[in-house]
């Protein structure tokens, strides 16, 4: 028998596309990649048995239906969104605690909970930063976000949920004074580095190519939420995760001179407690969400 449950997520992704007749300004909104809208439609279309948009070279249309059902559904989206929020608001708070590195709460973790403090107004998100190894947290928590497969307990419930490539980024006023035509153009530059990620340029060098160098200018911060204000702040060029440099690439204050090197980074992961609620099911699946490439 066919699955006749209504896809809400896939409706989501069509709303956001209606509104901006683009996959990838949808894709932008969601917080996912042109390919996750892409294919949400899809099966939205799929579970209608029509096509709701025309594709077109660099640009997506409405159809008839898909103008109908965009009309309908919006408004009726909206409203039971409404409804939950009232029914959540006039509940018992309940809170999740959430365990994380300082640079990614900053960077990413921080800039995204404001979706889920509106779709889940009745779940307080907690977040305790540390430098820590999770089997050497501090406090308990509910959720914990690392990157990689390593020092995790074996009581947690692990879950790989975002990809990450390191790329480097500087100011544009940096580079507009001293430009960066190619990679050994690099050596002319003061390097920023934090000492929580100690490697990078010696990594990312060597995956490029390229030979290390003593006699170059360097700055050392902390964490690598510093490195990435120093680079806002045009003091040096900066190696970032994608996943935490991307606020600032999109909004311009960055940019990556140069964009066909990317180093792959090992993936983040969650580890939910075996004592977690429900409110941490909840925000499991909200980063999940979030983070969706596929």
């Amino acid at each position: 028998m066919a699955d006749l449950t209504l896809p809400l997520n896939a409706i989501r992704a069509f709303l956001a596309a209606a509104r901006h007749q683009s996959f990838t300004l949808a894709a932008q909104e969601l917080n996912v990649t042109h390919g996750a809208v892409s294919r949400q439609i899809k099966n939205l279309e799929d579970y209608l048995g029509m096509p709701l948009f025309e594709r077109r070279i660099r640009q997506v249309a409405l159809t008839e239906r898909g103008r109908q059902f965009f009309e309908e559904a919006s408004p009726a989206l909206e409203m039971l969104a409404a409804a939950a929020r009232r029914v959540m608001k006039d509940a018992p708070t309940r809170s999740v605690s959430i365990n994380v590195r300082p640079s990614f709460a900053v960077r990413w973790l921080i800039p995204h909970l404001a979706e889920f403090v509106e779709r889940y107004p009745g779940i307080e998100p907690q977040v305790v930063t540390s430098v820590a190894t999770v089997g050497r947290a501090p406090s308990p928590f509910d959720i914990a976000i690392r990157r990689g497969e390593t020092n995790w307990p074996e009581t947690l419930k692990m879950q790989r949920f975002l990809e990450d490539e390191l790329l480097l980024v500087a100011s544009p006023a940096l580079l507009k004074n001293t430009p960066l035509p190619d990679m050994r153009a690099i050596a002319g530059h003061t390097l920023l580095l934090s000492r929580s990620r100690n490697r990078d340029w010696d990594d990312w060098k060597k995956y490029a190519g390229l030979k290390r160098s003593r006699a170059q200018a360097m700055l050392h911060f902390d964490h690598l939420h510093f490195v990435l204000q120093a680079a806002v702040d045009g003091l040096g060029l900066a190696l970032s995760p994608v996943s935490l440099a991307d606020n600032d690439l999109r909004s311009g204050r960055l940019v990556c001179p140069l964009p066909e090197m990317r180093m792959p980074l090992a993936p983040y992961y969650l580890g939910i407690s075996q004592q977690a609620g429900a409110e941490a099911q909840l925000f499991a699946k909200w980063l999940s969400g979030a983070t969706a490439t596929v």
